[in-house]
């Protein structure tokens, strides 16, 4: 065996990411979720951007559930996981942060049996996501098959993406919010293969700032549109968009 093949054997297969700033329970319930995963060949980083709430403590006691973590200030959750992807060893990185889960705790036993044949050009490897409703109640929002569209046709958290596309496009942290909708649409303009799994990756925390501010998310994923597809190539996209983000904008969302 060359030293070239006994590095990429000694790399874990999957790098787990967990960003985060003064969410400490929500924290919790990430890690403990991640550190349960009964699959070995793994590693996991957390970005704290230096919380205040004991966050910090936490990870630290952790021990040898935590591959490697920092604590410092950020210019903003892309700019965290930027650092992440940087920290990480793995062929494959999925971002799993502050209040997500895993689906169950084989998730990435499923997922790396069904790439036993995946195709060496495959960038991104995706499934459908559990989504939380009310306090008991929850829905299985099924993803799409790999096309350009006007929003993200997957949940991030139930993605993983080849650590070398994420090297070759870092998140573009001018975006406050749709960073990861530029990524994966650059990806899909290059023709990036994919493969699209048909079972729930995680449970997204639907509280995030996405969600929260509505209209300056849809504002951001115009813009992207513009960045990625031209002005003229993605008016379809646009104008699918303008309504939401008008009346998004006059509810005060």
């Amino acid at each position: 065996m060359s030293k070239a093949e006994a590095e990429k054997n000694s790399k874990p297969l999957f790098s787990v990411i967990t960003v985060c700033r003064n969410a400490a329970e929500a924290l919790k319930t990430t890690m403990a979720s991640v550190v349960s995963q009964d699959f070995a060949d793994k590693e996991y980083i957390i970005v704290d951007g230096a919380s205040t709430d004991g966050s910090k403590g936490i990870i630290a006691a952790a021990g040898n559930g935590i591959s490697r973590w920092i604590s410092e200030p950020d210019k903003g959750i892309y700019d965290a996981m930027n650092k992440g992807v940087k920290m990480a060893s793995g062929d494959w990185v999925i971002f799993m942060n502050a209040g997500d889960t895993f689906a169950s705790s084989d998730t990435l036993s499923r997922v790396a049996e069904a790439m036993a044949d995946i195709d060496p050009k495959t960038e991104v490897i995706y499934g459908d996501v559990i989504k939380k409703v009310g306090e008991k109640g929850e829905i299985i929002k099924k993803a799409e098959p790999m096309h350009n569209s006007h929003r993200m046709i997957f949940c991030h958290q139930s993605s993983f993406a080849g650590r070398e596309s994420l090297l070759r496009h870092p998140f573009d942290i001018s975006h406050k919010f749709s960073a990861d909708f530029k990524f994966f649409k650059t990806l899909i303009r290059e023709g990036a293969g994919s493969l699209k799994l048909d079972f729930p990756i995680a449970v997204f925390d639907t509280g995030g700032i996405s969600n929260s501010r509505r209209s300056d998310g849809l504002a951001d994923n115009m813009r992207v549109i513009r960045e990625t597809d031209g002005l003229i190539r993605g008016l379809p996209h646009l104008l699918h968009l303008f309504p939401s983000w008008l009346l998004c904008r006059l509810r005060g969302k």
